[in-house]
């Protein structure tokens, strides 16, 4: 049953970054822009989780995942910061 959480999470971050980059294509609205990088660096940590807990249990990608998952969000809040004119 987690398995399937995992996986649909990871679905759902791949789904919302292919709409805010379609958005940011339509509109050009570079905050769109950040928004997408955003959910595309989530969507690779929900993978990494259903990696680490599905696939390979034994592996501890724990950090990888902190670092992907920080990083989306920093680079989210400097798109906000940058774009708060």
């Amino acid at each position: 049953m987690a398995s399937a959480v995992y996986l649909l999470c990871a679905i759902m971050s791949i789904a919302c970054s292919a709409l805010l980059f379609r958005g940011f294509t339509a509109n050009r609205s570079r905050l769109l822009a950040w928004s997408g990088v955003c959910f595309a660096g989530l969507a690779i940590n929900n993978v990494l989780l259903f990696m680490d807990r599905v696939l390979m249990p034994d592996v501890d990608l724990m950090l990888l995942r902190a670092f992907t998952a920080v990083g989306s969000l920093m680079i989210l809040l400097f798109g906000l910061v940058w774009e708060s004119k």
